[in-house]
């Protein structure tokens, strides 16, 4: 996509976006066309120039591990300067403070592509910084019982958990299938305990939907929010 779109055209996409994701969630109909018009109308730009930018939205959501909209499968070809923007958008529009990730990570990727990359030299001394970032506060106890009733097998592969944390205990990680930052609650109805395969594939996974769904008709006690 071409970098030259206004922010008023990106943050106007973004909240659009946010909002069909708010009625998705919620169960409330909407027509993601009707969107791509009224955008289309404000700014010169096509209806379909709007849906495509929304694929994009959708791979920066995938970036940052978050559920993309239903119907808008992630499109790669979005530069890093467009991603980091929509990406402060996105916390800007669901009010959140976050640590920036999108421009990274897809300047790593497009190096990835390169062949025969030479070793780079790094940097012995990386610089810190400091960020304000929303945390979201969770009970110990929904977090223990979850691992309990695995019992040390991952509830969405079925395998046992890969190796024993230091406590000798089985090693796996809970999941919120209907993530804290898209408002999900931190219940057992909404918890599973994970390998970090299949953990991370829930985040940041090309079929992460598809997981999401399985997850749900595996696990008997989870409830869709």
């Amino acid at each position: 996509m071409s970098d030259s779109w206004s922010k008023e055209e990106l943050s106007a996409s973004v909240d659009a976006y946010i909002e069909m994701q708010q009625k998705e969630r919620q169960g409330q109909p909407f027509i993601k066309k009707r969107y791509y018009q009224d955008l289309a109308a404000k700014f010169e730009r096509t209806e379909k120039a709007f849906e495509y930018r929304m694929l994009n939205i959708s791979y920066v959501m995938t970036l940052l591990g978050r559920v993309w909209l239903a119907g808008l499968k992630p499109a790669k070809n979005v530069g890093a300067n467009v991603a980091a923007e929509i990406e402060a958008m996105i916390a800007q529009s669901e009010g959140r403070q976050f640590i920036p990730v999108a421009a990274f990570e897809i300047e790593a990727r497009e190096e990835a592509k390169k062949k025969n990359l030479s070793k780079p030299q790094g940097n012995r001394r990386p610089t810190a910084t400091s960020s304000a970032i929303t945390q979201y506060q969770r009970d110990a106890a929904v977090k223990a019982w979850v691992l309990q009733q695995a019992n040390g097998k991952c509830e969405s592969c079925g395998q046992p958990s890969p190796f024993n944390g230091s406590d000798g205990l089985p090693f796996l990680e809970v999941h919120h299938v209907r993530q804290l930052a898209d408002n999900g609650s931190d219940t057992v109805t909404n918890a599973v305990a994970l390998c970090p395969n299949c953990h991370r594939e829930a985040h940041y996974g090309e079929n992460s939907r598809t997981l999401v769904s399985q997850l749900y008709e595996r696990v008997s006690r989870l409830v869709r929010e």
